[in-house]
Order: C-alpha cells, then sequence, then structure tokens
C-alpha cells in the first residue's frame, strides 16, 4: 500500500486492496487519509477518491513522520485539538489509537481518542458475546460497550470492516462497520446520513437542515448513535464543543454529554 508502506492483504483490517494505474493502496487507508476528500461519484477512482487526489496526499504525507514507526508516509493526523501527532492507519491500531467508521472517518492518537463513559456492570457478568472469555467490566481500549449499555465485547472479536456475515447480528458496537451481505446494497435505503437540528426549538435562520462547517450552525451528530443531531447554538454548546451525545444515549450511560478538548 502506497499510504501505509505494508503488503498485508487482510480484507477485516484493511479492506479491499485497491489496484489502478500502478497505484496499490488499502481501502482503509483511503477512508482515513486526512488529506484525502471523496470527490468523485462512487465508480470513479477507488470508492470515489480519485487517482490524482491520492497521488497528492501521498505527496503530503510525504513530509509526515509516524509518531509510532519513525518512518515517512503518515497520513493519518490526530483530531484531538492541537495534538501533532501523524501515524499510518495500521501504525495506528497497534498502538492503540482509534479511528472512526462513521460521519468523517475521524482518527485520534491514543491521549486524545474517544472514551465510552458507562457505568461498569456486576461482577461476574462480564463476559464477551463472541468468544465468551471475560472481559473487563469497566470500557477500555480493549472493550466495547454496544449502545444500548447491555453487552460487552472485546476489540478483537467485535464486527470490523469486511467482517463475516455472522456478526450482523450482533448489538450495535459503536465504530463498528456493515457485514459483508449488506454491502450488496440490500439497505441502501438506511445509511443516509443524519442531517437535521432536532432540537425541541431550532433557532437557526436558515431552518434544521442548514449545517455550516464552523460556528453557531455547525450540526454535531451523537457521537454514540449518530441518529440525532443539534445546532452548537441550539444544544447550548460552546464554539469549541466538537462532539455531542443526544438525550437517550446519555441516559444509556452516565447522561454526560461529550465535549471536544475533554479527554
Amino acid at each position: 500500500c502506497a499510504l501505509c508502506r505494508r503488503a498485508d492483504c487482510d480484507s477485516e483490517l484493511f479492506g479491499q486492496t485497491c489496484h489502478q494505474d500502478g497505484l496499490c493502496v488499502h481501502e482503509n487507508c483511503l477512508y482515513h487519509a486526512s488529506g484525502l476528500s471523496q470527490r468523485g461519484a462512487d465508480g470513479e477512482g477507488f470508492y470515489g477518491f480519485l487517482l490524482p487526489d491520492i497521488r497528492q496526499e501521498l505527496k503530503r504525507a510525504a513530509h509526515k513522520t509516524c509518531c509510532i514507526c519513525r518512518r515517512r508516509g503518515a497520513s493519518v493526523a490526530c483530531q484531538g485539538r492541537r495534538c501533532p501527532r501523524n501515524f499510518h492507519f495500521p501504525c495506528g491500531g497497534e498502538r492503540g489509537c482509534v479511528s472512526q467508521f462513521f460521519g468523517e472517518f475521524k482518527s485520534f492518537c491514543w491521549q486524545h481518542r474517544p472514551v465510552q463513559r458507562l457505568r461498569a456492570l456486576r461482577r461476574g457478568r462480564s463476559r464477551c458475546l463472541i468468544c465468551q472469555e471475560p472481559v473487563a467490566g469497566r470500557p477500555r481500549f480493549g472493550t466495547l460497550v454496544s449502545a444500548p449499555g447491555s453487552a460487552r465485547g472485546r476489540r478483537g472479536c467485535c464486527p470490523a470492516p469486511g467482517a463475516a456475515p455472522a456478526a450482523a447480528s450482533l448489538p450495535p458496537f459503536p465504530g463498528s462497520r456493515d457485514a459483508a451481505w449488506e454491502l450488496e446494497g440490500a439497505f441502501d435505503d438506511h445509511y443516509q446520513r443524519h442531517s437535521s437540528c432536532d432540537a425541541a426549538r431550532c433557532l437557526c435562520p436558515g431552518g434544521r437542515q442548514q449545517a455550516d462547517d464552523e460556528g453557531p450552525w455547525r450540526l454535531l451528530l451523537c457521537n454514540s448513535c449518530g441518529s440525532r443531531g443539534t445546532h452548537r447554538e441550539c444544544g447550548g454548546l460552546g464554539e469549541e464543543a466538537g462532539s455531542w451525545e443526544c438525550g437517550d444515549c446519555g441516559r444509556a450511560g452516565t447522561g454526560e454529554e461529550l465535549h471536544a478538548g475533554l479527554n
């Protein structure tokens, strides 16, 4: 892969390997490259990433050093506020960094990665839903908790990009991607990104659908479920707020809202 410099082809970790015009890149390395945007249609380039844009991203990343392996070509930047760390997508996974497979596909280093704020289960009840091995009752990097907060799973067992069809029957874990059989288009109407403010009273002059990149009318989606949104102003959030949880998801855990800069 031209982005991560690895020859690995494990689709559960890297996604599909794309080849065209002498260029070879992993699907997930594309999605998480911080300087790359999907400017083409789905059938253009690699999943909408145009080849000239990919080559431009390779030039940009060539000047970035991975904070983990210390090699050049680190295309993934931590989205923590003022964090200077850059890393290769697979290096990040090995070091405990978190890459989100939803929304803007943001990535965070081990210091700034999002943390699930949920109550610990009673002793003796914490087992991985998949392998049935004991897991930590309190959320940590190696343990994920389903969105309703009722099931635990080891990170290595939970549904990953390109996962087997059986994974579709599991409760939803934040950051998991669709099972392989879902990618065939059977549920395309379910995968539309939520795009409106759901505050009881929307204050935006442009209406609930307005979504600015910054400022009071930036639309924030729920950090856990992604199915509800609020403008910063409508949710009573400050200019620094970069993430938010809806009332239902907050009640499933501690009820705390997540804000950028609080780690």
